[in-house]
């Protein structure tokens, strides 16, 4: 089990599986979110507020439920693993108001996000290190159409892997944490 570090819902247990996940740990949840509220303040905006959030290989949720606990209005999160779909689902009936959340069970390779209905303002994509179909994911987001003005995304990879960021997305930051590499994107204009 892991703990919501921030918000309504800050110290909430929340149930991880012993196989196929890597949850994002503590100490980069609380890198990134800090990262986020740095970022906020400088476009003096805040970032969670009537905000819709997708969490990507979302896991256990972690990344998505602490937007949803520091108040994000609406979370899609996608999980293809049925087994870790269980421990999600019930993380979010923790976190997230009921019907706040949509828990979507697809390939997200072969996805193309159009049937999403909420404009989204801030994206998690956490995927297996060893996958490389990252920018066909940050293609398929921007192309959707359904990424808000200004939408930010937090991509976590490997190190050691070599990210191709499209033209439509500026980095604005990225952090090395151990073997982990975040990039935070915004979506250009």
């Amino acid at each position: 089990m892991i703990s919501i570090i921030g918000g309504l819902k800050k110290r909430t247990k929340i149930s991880v599986p012993q196989k196929s996940v890597r949850p994002t740990t503590s100490q980069k949840r609380e890198s990134i979110f800090s990262i986020l509220e740095s970022y906020e303040k400088k476009i003096n905006h805040n970032i969670y507020k009537q905000s819709n959030i997708l969490d990507l290989f979302a896991g256990s949720g972690s990344l998505g439920l602490e937007a949803m606990s520091r108040g994000a209005n609406f979370g899609y999160f996608y999980e293809k693993n049925i087994d870790v779909i269980g421990y999600l689902k019930k993380n979010c009936l923790k976190i997230c108001k009921e019907k706040k959340f949509e828990i979507i069970q697809n390939d997200i390779l072969n996805d193309n996000f159009i049937d999403l209905k909420r404009k989204i303002s801030l994206v998690f994509i956490d995927p297996p290190y060893k996958i490389n179909f990252i920018k066909k994911i940050l293609i398929n987001l921007y192309k959707s159409k359904t990424l808000s003005k200004n939408a930010i995304i937090v991509l976590e990879t490997s190190k050691k892997s070599c990210v191709e960021i499209p033209s439509f997305y500026s980095i604005f930051d990225n952090r090395i944490y151990g073997k982990t590499k975040i990039y935070f994107l915004i979506k250009n204009n």
